[in-house]
């Protein structure tokens, strides 16, 4: 199982699991078809939503690990 990490871009993420789109949406990422996804990296947007990166790595990694 691959483990998602800040440095990830969340198109990246999203190919690895296309259904993890409620957890962004828990932390009012909405956008996530935006052309800024696909060169934004998980901690840029965790930056850019006031969100604490870490808890939202931890949210994004329990999902890919529960639905995998």
């Amino acid at each position: 199982m691959a483990k998602i990490t800040e440095d990830m871009l969340i198109y990246e993420v999203l190919q690895l699991a296309p259904d993890i789109g409620p957890v962004f949406f828990e932390f009012g990422m909405h956008c996530l078809g935006c052309p800024v996804s696909r060169g934004e990296t998980v901690a840029q947007a965790a930056a850019a939503h006031g969100v604490d990166v870490q808890e939202m790595l931890d949210k994004l990694n329990d999902f890919v690990e529960k639905n995998s």
